[in-house]
């Protein structure tokens, strides 16, 4: 599907149509870009944010792998509490408005993350609650998404961090690309670099993950200059017909892409593709 004909546009065009979810699943992707320019001030990034760019590193013979994923994993399940809690409260709060989208998002959200329990269509980390869920068949998607022109003929493709889209991150790096992908969370910096020939072979599947990223990524701050031809996220829902998509609820990917304009690293041109699963869309 060429990512000229479909449109980046508001979650809220495709309420009708996810709150009615098919049976039916199998892994796809497709791609979309933004016809909206998107403006990331300087003025909202204060020291402290900036002192996180001054970040090399990690050595890899003095880094503590365990030490660092299980803060992590500390860190994630601490923010995922945080955000059901969130969205506790607006729903409750939304209750007597059904056009509020803060009330019908996470309507969209819980059911398709019900479902994909419920079916024991999900791989692990499981709950899939308040994730970007790993679905089955994460790996043909990351295939089908491989086989795009976009994807082909790009140099570096950011692509978010989480699990459904490791594939995505392997393919890139083993394809000789150059790798951009954010902190988790954005909580020690914003993004890294992992060029493929300063990796060996064995080392490539490892820089898929998040302590590989932390070993092996260079991070940048956002002076930094470089040119991202492809943008890879994660997403909850999506509608095929509009583009539209629903992320966990943290707003991540939006900030992500605000960071990438202001730094001028994409433009109004730069597509944008996300895989999940097909009973999702």
């Amino acid at each position: 599907m060429d990512a000229n004909h479909i449109r980046f546009t508001s979650a809220i065009t495709f309420r009708e149509s996810l709150l009615k979810i098919p049976q039916k699943y199998s892994a796809l992707s497709f791609s979309f870009h933004s016809d909206k320019k998107k403006n990331f001030r300087n003025q909202s990034l204060n020291s402290q944010t900036r002192r996180f760019c001054k970040l090399g590193s990690a050595s890899t013979e003095n880094f503590d792998e365990a030490a660092f994923e299980a803060e992590r994993l500390r860190l994630d399940s601490k923010a995922r509490e945080s955000m059901a809690e969130k969205a506790e409260r607006e729903r409750e709060i939304s209750n007597d408005s059904e056009d509020d989208p803060k009330s019908w998002k996470w309507t969209i959200r819980k059911r398709i993350w019900d479902m994909m329990e419920a079916e024991n269509i999900a791989q692990n980390p499981r709950p899939v609650h308040h994730r970007i869920p790993n679905f089955v068949g994460a790996a043909a998607a990351a295939k089908n998404l491989g086989g795009l022109e976009v994807f082909r003929v790009a140099n570096c493709v950011k692509v978010n961090p989480d699990s459904p889209q490791k594939q995505v991150r392997f393919l890139t790096l083993s394809g000789g690309k150059k790798l951009l992908t954010p902190q988790p969370r954005l909580r020690t910096g914003f993004f890294s670099v992992l060029e493929a020939q300063k990796l060996s072979p064995n080392t490539i599947n490892e820089a898929c993950t998040s302590v590989g990223v932390a070993k092996y990524g260079k991070p940048i701050g956002l002076d930094e200059k470089i040119k991202v031809d492809l943008i890879v996220i994660g997403s909850v829902a999506v509608d095929p017909r509009t583009g539209a998509r629903l992320g966990k609820g943290e707003g991540f990917a939006e900030l992500e892409y605000g960071m990438l304009r202001y730094m001028g690293a994409i433009d109004d041109n730069t597509p944008v593709v996300t895989s999940g699963l097909e009973s999702c869309w």
